[in-house]
């Protein structure tokens, strides 16, 4: 039986309205310091008994409140959503191969199956996809989901920071989906260009274990 489990999660007081339908515009024109509008494409991976999809995806820059020329903000807005059709039923320690072999003790959880999502944030570093197969460096990240509040970031020339937006537990088949809107992310100390894209994982543990990632596209933070 599907079951429908969603996290939603909702920042700050923006409404996107009728009027975005282009890829990227100033939301009030002619204003130097103006919010810029940043619409960005559906995404969709299939993966072992997983299809994993992100939907409904936009983001809003807008200038620092500090104005000393290294911070900027960006408002993320978006929804994972991953349609699990196998998995083990409850949760599963790390070791559960069969015959007492090893099975899913490479897992990045923390003995459950999971959907998380969030954001690769780079500055001065193109987060696109030669960087991604290549190995980010200068990798920092934060303590936990940012469901909680607004997440700052102190990044140098050089650094990237992967920011988990949310994530969902996954004990037995179903749909689950991590739905945020207008979630905080605030960067420091980066002088030059900033970019991000996101990013969403659906990892299945026990004895076949699998692990579907789908990246959005990047995006400038100015």
């Amino acid at each position: 039986m599907s079951e429908n489990r969603t996290i939603r999660v909702r920042r700050g007081a923006w409404s996107a309205g009728a009027a975005v339908a282009v890829t990227i515009g100033l939301l009030s024109a002619g204003a130097a310091d103006a919010d810029t509008f940043i619409s960005l494409p559906d995404g969709q991976k299939l993966g072992p008994g997983v299809t994993l999809t992100r939907t409904d995806e936009h983001a809003v820059i807008s200038p620092s409140l500090v104005a000393n020329g290294v911070g900027r903000v960006v408002w993320v807005s978006g929804n994972a959503r991953a349609d699990v059709r196998v998995t083990p039923e409850g949760e599963v320690g790390l070791w559960n191969g069969p015959t007492g072999r090893p099975g899913s003790d490479n897992s990045s959880t923390h003995g459950a199956s999971q959907l998380n999502t969030g954001y690769i944030v780079g500055c001065q570093v193109s987060v696109g996809d030669d960087a991604l197969r290549a190995g980010l460096q200068g990798l920092v990240t934060t303590d936990g989901p940012g469901v909680a509040g607004a997440i700052g970031l102190d990044l140098g020339p050089g650094e990237v920071a992967f920011v988990q937006i949310g994530a969902k537990d996954i004990l037995k088949p179903g749909v689950y989906s991590v739905e945020y809107q207008d979630t905080e992310i605030e960067i420091q100390g980066c002088a030059g260009y900033a970019q991000a894209r996101s990013y969403s994982v659906v990892e299945i543990i026990g004895d076949y274990y699998s692990k579907t990632t789908l990246y959005g596209q990047p995006f400038s933070i100015g």
